[in-house]
């Protein structure tokens, strides 16, 4: 019997110890995953976020800082993900940005929205920029069955810059215009209103809003110094962009795979670069026109 008792303990002892090996190398019941992962994040002694200062004397900024930047340094295929993107789809956001007035730090809130990508998100929300249908249409962007706006990178950039606009034209802090892209600026407000404070860093959120900036300044921090957390990407591994002319159309477009083998492409690539266009046609209101982009380079046998 005591025999048996040894063996079965050794045999638990083996699982335990099985499983919390298998746990180091999964991330499973850690907050790791099984990339080198970065024990210490050392902060910069001087943040900001359009110019604005972030407040690093403050605990629990310091800390809700860290706690991002730890996150998203350790999330290492995510975080690589989204800086080979950017070398692509950052070349587009930032005149859009610049045209409009819009500090070029408001690349890096698309960048938390939907990692650069045309996402979907639980609530309706779609795009890079993830505008819900309803606030789309409020910055004119098309949204029906066949059409939708929020997923052409360009015009949804352009609708984004509109609603940023809108909201330091209220608050006249970039921050906190940050902070209303994913509470609202009604929410904003009546928490500044609520609480008697007029900064971001000193209000009471809920815990999705309350990161929401310092996600934005993390990927920031790790995507501008990259090298400096591990992320050290040849230039040859990045996505670059790919040539496109644009063609305008004003008639409607019956069959989209036969129209795509006309401009000597096929289906899959006009579809890849219109994610815009939600059906096997396109069917024109009078009036409108569209602008489709075909590319020119990167798709050769």
């Amino acid at each position: 019997m005591k025999k048996n008792w040894i063996k079965k303990s050794l045999t638990v002892t083996g699982i335990i110890a099985t499983g919390i090996l298998f746990s180091q190398f999964t991330g499973e019941g850690t907050n790791y995953t099984s990339v080198d992962v970065k024990n210490h994040v050392y902060l910069p002694n001087n943040m900001n976020f359009c110019g604005e200062k972030v407040p690093m004397r403050i605990i629990d900024v310091k800390e809700r800082l860290d706690r991002e930047m730890t996150v998203n340094i350790n999330l290492h295929s995510a975080t690589t993900l989204i800086i080979k993107r950017a070398n692509r789809y950052f070349p587009e956001i930032e005149p859009i940005l610049k045209k409009h007035g819009i500090p070029d730090d408001f690349k890096y809130l698309a960048v938390i929205e939907s990692a650069l990508t045309n996402a979907t998100s639980s609530a309706g929300a779609k795009g890079f920029w993830q505008f819900m249908p309803e606030t789309a249409k409020e910055y004119n962007l098309e949204v029906t069955n066949s059409i939708d706006e929020r997923y052409d990178v360009v015009k949804a950039t352009e609708a984004a810059c509109q609603y940023l606009k809108k909201a330091h034209a209220k608050f006249g802090n970039w921050t906190l215009v940050a902070a209303s892209y994913n509470r609202g600026m009604g929410g904003i407000q009546k928490s500044l209103d609520s609480q008697g404070v007029s900064d971001y860093y000193d209000l009471f959120l809920t815990e999705e809003t309350s990161r929401y900036v310092f996600r934005i300044l993390a990927l920031k921090e790790i995507m501008e110094n990259s090298g400096k957390y591990g992320f050290q990407l040849p230039n040859d591994v990045l996505y670059d962009p790919i040539k496109t002319k644009n063609l305008p159309v004003t008639e409607n477009i019956p069959d989209l795979a036969k129209y795509a083998l006309d401009q000597g492409i096929n289906y899959k690539i006009l579809k890849l670069h219109n994610p815009w266009m939600r059906d096997t046609s396109l069917t024109i209101t009078p009036g409108k026109s569209y602008v489709i982009q075909i590319p020119t380079e990167g798709y050769k046998r």
